[in-house]
């Protein structure tokens, strides 16, 4: 379905809306002047309307809901529990500009509005994982299920989804394992290729391999996380702010579940804080990078991408930061994170 199908006009009048919402087959319609969402309008809406002597030729304005719900883009991840919470039936997502981006259903309907992406994909995909022992002791990291499938494809299923097809693996441990795996799939709507790393250079470090086999923005991303963000979204975000790097970042809140004390001198109390909250932003490990960033990578360093992305930001070139909620970030890096990730994917299905 067209996202274009679930808009109406204010002055429609209450018998067209009812003939389009039978030609959706939907129970909901969107007032989006220009876009922006305005109000709602659902059957049971109209079904009032009408109880309260409301007439077919009137127009829908005077039966919709101005007060609709919604979630920006970036909380995605939030949709499902909020149409619980909430009992209905669709919840629209905003962009930045309050315009419809999408609808999440709750019969699980695909509204076919993503942007795309066509750029693509670096995976980091060659590290020990050592954070995930004694998992990796058996597989790499990449291949480790969460759920039904290992966590790396679920990774590029998401890419896919925005019409990335170039997939390119930098791949260290247990790099057979990982390229068996891939080779066996079938009806891929993607192709992966791959790049030994015979040393571990860091999550920087194997960028450098990659001269010359990249001449477009790509996307680069770590081999444990999974985000639920509009990466078409993402990538013009980057290229409209004219950025080197975009750096996905998560808010993060925090309760310290302890009073903080502050010192001052000769042992005074300075401060006192009893359970304070901290709110931060947390780099993901995903991002948005222009093909001149491998080229000026020096060969063999070993380095991390943030510590790359410093320098770049030292010397006053561009880099960014795209803000995505909590909710939308997926971490599988650590041991107790791992199970966390399959309950939310288990919840989403």
């Amino acid at each position: 379905m067209k996202l274009e199908e679930l808009f109406i006009g204010e002055e429609a009048t209450i018998l067209e809306t009812m003939k389009q919402l039978d030609e959706t087959g939907q129970r909901i319609l969107f007032i989006a002047p220009q876009g922006k969402l305005k109000a709602v309008l659902t059957d049971g809406d109209l079904r009032k309307f009408l109880l309260r002597g409301g007439r077919l030729e009137d127009p829908v304005r005077l039966a919709a809901n101005y007060s609709p719900k919604s979630l920006p883009l970036e909380q995605r991840g939030a949709a499902r529990a909020m149409l619980e919470k909430y009992t209905i039936d669709a919840l629209p997502l905003l962009d930045r500009d309050g315009k419809v981006a999408d609808v999440v259903f709750a019969t699980g309907l695909d509204v076919d509005n993503r942007k795309q992406a066509n750029i693509p994909v670096v995976v980091m995909a060659g590290g020990l994982g050592t954070r995930l022992y004694p998992y990796t002791k058996i597989l790499p990291k990449p291949l480790i299920p969460v759920g039904e499938k290992p966590i790396c494809e679920l990774i590029l299923e998401r890419f896919s989804d925005f019409g990335c097809r170039r997939m390119v693996l930098v791949v260290n441990y247990k790099k057979n394992m990982i390229k068996s795996y891939f080779s066996d799939l079938e009806d891929l709507r993607y192709q992966v290729e791959y790049v030994d790393e015979t040393e571990f250079l860091g999550t920087g470090g194997g960028l450098s391999l990659l001269k010359g086999k990249l001449d477009s923005t790509f996307f680069f991303s770590n081999c444990d996380t999974l985000l639920d963000v509009d990466y078409g979204d993402v990538y013009q975000y980057h290229k409209a702010h004219g950025n080197l790097i975009t750096m996905i970042c998560a808010y993060k809140h925090y309760t310290v579940p302890y009073g903080v004390v502050e010192m001052g001198e000769n042992g005074a109390i300075a401060a006192l804080k009893e359970k304070p909250e901290l709110n931060f932003l947390t780099n993901t490990g995903v991002y948005v990078v222009e093909p001149r960033v491998v080229e000026e990578m020096e060969e063999g360093r070993k380095v991390g991408f943030p510590d790359v992305i410093d320098e770049y930001r030292q010397k006053g070139l561009p880099v960014g930061v795209y803000p995505i909620n909590e909710s939308a970030w997926m971490d599988m890096g650590q041991m107790e994170e791992l199970e966390k990730m399959r309950r939310r994917l288990e919840q989403q299905a």
